[in-house]
């Protein structure tokens, strides 16, 4: 099958590398040093101490590459916004887009059923340009698992983990869907399918939601940030408002979940959130997908979300001090 990754950076390098190994055609799109460095000498991954190298097509310009079978969308949520007419030379009538992103997806309320069908998410698609460009008939979610940096342009470093949950907007088991678990199987990942993939978003939301501008903001690795009492109960009231939205959108998730999540998460000694890496590096925070949105939704469903606007708030504002967070659209008014 063709497959086309569209952010070929630590997640998407990684998926390129296992699909090109299994046979596929892979091609990636990347920019600067690191497509550079993938033109020059391949893609290399690095797992357990192994190396792998391929050898795959890759450019800036989609036009180079024609029509796909599958499109893996593994940009921040804020490059797909500006990226999202350019997916348009990779798209046929039965080309499928993973969106292989963190925090809610811009196709959420396609196929969603009850009184927000239809409806576009301004935080995260103002103008409903990926709505539009892309069209959410081929969209397919997914919940990245996987934990990869890119060391040196050019080579990604896998480090634990290699899970992509995926499922179809209105939960059937599509040949489409079924294919692409197969091949992410075959390519050595672990790809199971769910009936409710908006449920697993909502699960790892719960994390993002606070873990990451709690971490930009104070500085503070994630097991710092879960033993320090103050912070935990801060991330235990941020994660209960996110509760309290998801399950006015008709999302269930045992509470017991939430010590679950934050007991595996606790574990994880030293680890950097993402937001805090583009912080320290000078890339733009992701906060958009993964906290503005959370407050849209609140305001949407009529769940007060106190906690989340505060931090919310500092955070967008610690972003705007250094240059590293231009909003894609203004928060709805209350």
């Amino acid at each position: 099958m063709k497959f086309c990754v569209f952010g070929a950076g630590a997640i998407g390098g990684y998926v390129a590398v296992g699909l090109a190994s299994a046979g596929h055609d892979v091609c990636v799109i990347a920019r600067g040093a690191h497509l550079e460095a993938i033109q020059r000498r391949g893609l290399k991954l690095v797992q357990q101490g192994r190396e792998t190298v391929v050898h795959v097509a890759a450019g800036a310009d989609p036009r180079a590459f024609g029509t796909q079978d599958f499109v893996i969308c593994a940009l921040k949520s804020h490059q797909a916004y500006e990226s999202a007419a350019s997916f348009a030379p990779l798209l046929g009538p039965s080309t499928a887009v993973l969106t292989a992103m963190n925090g809610i997806p811009w196709w959420y309320f396609y196929q969603s059923g009850g009184r927000f069908e239809g409806h576009c998410l301004e935080s995260i698609d103002p103008g409903a340009r990926q709505w539009n460009s892309i069209q959410p008939r081929r969209a397919l979610g997914c919940v990245v698992e996987p934990a990869c940096e890119v060391v040196e342009p050019g080579v990604i470093v896998h480090h634990q983990l290699n899970r992509f949950t995926i499922g179809e907007p209105d939960g059937s088991r599509s040949s489409r869907i079924m294919a692409l678990s197969r091949a992410l199987t075959e390519a050595g990942f672990e790809a199971p399918v769910r009936d409710n993939i908006r449920w697993n978003i909502w699960l790892k939301l719960w994390g993002n939601v606070c873990f990451n501008p709690i971490s930009a903001l104070t500085g503070a690795t994630l097991d710092r940030m879960l033993g320090e009492p103050a912070l935990l109960a801060l991330c235990k009231t941020m994660m209960l408002e996110t509760k309290a939205v998801n399950e006015a959108l008709g999302i269930q998730i045992p509470a017991e979940m939430m010590d679950r999540r934050l007991a595996a998460a606790a574990a994880i000694a030293g680890h950097k959130m993402s937001m805090l890496q583009d912080l320290e590096r000078g890339r733009p925070l992701e906060i958009d997908a993964l906290v503005t949105v959370v407050q849209e939704l609140g305001r949407l469903t009529g769940v007060t979300t106190p906690t989340i606007d505060a931090v919310l708030a500092l955070v967008q504002e610690r972003g705007r001090a250094l240059g590293l967070y231009h909003p894609v659209a203004a928060p709805r008014a209350a």
